[in-house]
């Protein structure tokens, strides 16, 4: 499943996943025929914060992409963590994670919908326009979610995006739901 979504061939996806085994980066267990692999541990979150982080300082074509892709989008403010907190103890916001279900199933924000950006269409009928809509999805950089917002505000619903994503929340100690 991961070299399908990936787009790369089976054997050169477990050889990565192998290298990252050894390497005590992912655990693996097995399931019938099946490795499932997931992160050794919270510090592996913090490890890939970091590298993006040195990324972002030090490499000129990662602040090239972030300033193309994201400076159009700016006008797409995005919520911080402890204002959706607060927010969502409120009550007054309806929260999104937009990856697609196995991603949500395996951990997400506490009270989030599941609604994949492929699904988006069929499921805005569902959604209360009452509340603002905040989307998630992986990471600050996921693009999921400013699609997510793009195509909610085109169809006359209040939305943001998380400032950061699942990932960094997580990595934070925050509170996350299994599915």
């Amino acid at each position: 499943m991961l070299a399908e979504r990936c787009g790369q061939p089976f054997a050169n996806t477990s050889q990565h996943l192998q290298q990252l085994r050894r390497a005590g980066l992912v655990a693996v267990r097995r399931q019938g025929k099946h490795a499932i692999y997931r992160l050794a541990d919270d510090a592996v979150l913090a490890l890939l914060s970091a590298l993006r982080r040195v990324a972002e300082r030090n490499l000129a074509e990662v602040g090239q992409i972030v300033a193309t892709y994201f400076a159009d989008r700016s006008r797409l403010e995005a919520v911080s963590r402890d204002e959706l907190l607060a927010r969502l103890a409120a009550g007054d916001v309806v929260l999104l994670d937009v990856r697609p279900e196995d991603e949500y199933a395996a951990g997400h924000l506490p009270g989030a919908l599941n609604v994949p950006l492929d699904r988006l269409d069929a499921a805005i009928a569902t959604l209360p326009r009452d509340r603002e809509v905040v989307a998630y999805c992986r990471g600050p950089y996921c693009v999921l979610s400013v699609e997510a917002i793009e195509a909610l505000r085109a169809r006359g619903f209040r939305a943001r995006r998380l400032e950061d994503g699942f990932l960094e929340w997580r990595a934070a100690g925050l509170a996350v739901e299994v599915a």
